[in-house]
């Protein structure tokens, strides 16, 4: 029965991934909000001086980073002539009077060499004073990453917490007969193949430092765990042993992999060398354990097992020991991921015939079901913890939605065609 379990397990992995081809062209991801903060912070964005003849104008991607976060209400900022580009050129009664409580305002500077010189101002309304101010120096192709970082620098100020639109996700995309493991900006843009392949890829996850990918892929036709690096390209198997290798995760400091190996019988999780080598193992059950994850200090491991007679949520430490079962609710729930601050972990439950994105609070054990969706999988959390990216189909199409940390923000992530499943969020930049 336990065995039945797993094959069931990696089968609909892999099932889910065929099931509607994509064209050969690439798939783009657009962003629909489908939900939104309940107090939306109002902020005024006026366009950049200088920025209508740009190869990218900034504003338009500051204004939707925001505006997608769900915690910000976009204030018109039009009919202003001229446009203010510098403090002593703002008119606060205006913006005040339109209900903004901040502005944004900057400029564009072509330089010599070719790149352009961005300067950008947050003010705050009411105060009158400036709460932020930042140049950067940017070429034609970083443009749009400048202005996720100025939409980072204007969340923060105003939040309180880090922003996360200068990240990148991973996920994989059905091409025509093809899987293609691709990177995205975190707004769907600016994807790239990193790996193509006519046998399935899975469980794509990143190095705490945004220059690896793990995943596995079945070109050898049985699932090998994969390290490639995304500046070069390079890659090597790291878990290439008898049987399934399998679920990568990264431990904090990024030297080191959990897996889950059947070399010696049943899925047990093990630990390999970022580069490979001989396994340790951690788990020494007779039962199914899978899909590790470490905590953000490295000092416990998440996993999903079915020791006590259906698939539950359980932590060990990262030795192996001092096992425990964590979640209680409910007869099935998999694919835990912690939240980056630790306090907490999402995870899928299965509700009647539905399996949707939950969050549990590690002390309290409080479990909050945040979506509503038929086969919601693959849950991973933003680098902040306010967001969670996750899997889902609508009429049958695999499509990318996130879902935040309470509930209220909803997104899709839809490709222009096709298929796209097994998503994971990077780290914040370095």
């Amino acid at each position: 029965m336990r065995i039945g379990w797993l094959q069931r397990f990696i089968q609909t992995a892999v099932i889910l991934l065929l099931l509607v081809p994509v064209p050969a062209a690439r798939a783009v991801l657009t962003i629909e909000i489908i939900g939104s903060g309940a107090n939306q912070f109002p902020i005024a964005i006026v366009p950049f001086r200088s920025e209508g003849g740009l190869p990218q104008q900034l504003t338009p991607v500051i204004s939707a980073d925001l505006a997608r976060s769900g915690v910000f209400r976009a204030i018109d900022a039009g009919g202003l002539n001229p446009p203010p580009s510098e403090p002593q050129e703002l008119n606060y009664p205006t913006f005040r009077a339109r209900g903004a409580d901040a502005v944004v305002i900057g400029t564009v500077a072509p330089q010599p060499d070719g790149r352009y010189e961005v300067r950008f101002r947050l003010m705050d309304v009411q105060k009158q004073a400036q709460l932020a101010g930042f140049a950067y120096t940017a070429s034609r192709e970083q443009l749009r990453h400048t202005a996720h970082k100025i939409a980072d620098v204007i969340y923060e100020k105003l939040t309180g917490d880090k922003g996360v639109f200068s990240t990148r996700i991973a996920y994989v995309a059905k091409n025509g007969k093809r899987f293609e493991l691709q990177v995205a900006d975190a707004d769907g843009y600016g994807a790239q193949t990193i790996l193509q392949s006519g046998e399935p890829i899975i469980s794509p996850s990143w190095s705490p430092d945004g220059t690896r990918l793990a995943y596995v892929s079945f070109e050898q036709k049985k699932p090998v765990v994969y390290v490639q690096s995304l500046t070069t390209g390079a890659r090597r198997a790291v878990a290439n042993f008898w049987g399934s290798n399998s679920a990568p995760t990264w431990s904090p400091d990024g030297r080191r992999l959990a897996v889950v190996l059947t070399k010696d019988g049943g899925s047990q999780i093990y630990v390999v060398g970022a580069d490979g080598g001989e396994a340790t193992r951690l788990t020494r059950s007779t039962a199914i354990d899978t899909e590790p994850n470490f905590s953000p200090d490295g000092q416990l491991l998440l996993f999903t097992s079915d020791r006590g007679g259906s698939p539950q949520i359980y932590g060990m430490s990262t030795s192996g020991s001092d096992v425990r079962r964590l979640t209680f609710e409910g007869t099935y729930n998999v694919s835990p991921r912690f939240n980056p601050d630790g306090k907490s972990f999402t995870f899928i439950q299965r509700n009647g015939g539905r399996f949707n994105v939950a969050v549990q609070d590690l002390a309290t054990r409080q479990v909050q079901v945040l979506t509503d969706g038929t086969v919601d999988e693959s849950p991973s959390f933003a680098p902040n913890g306010r967001m969670i990216l996750y899997a889902t189909e609508v009429r049958g199409r695999g499509i990318l939605s996130a879902v935040s940390s309470d509930g209220r923000v909803k997104q899709r992530l839809t490709a222009n065609a096709g298929d796209v499943r097994e998503p994971a969020w990077g780290p914040l930049p370095k």
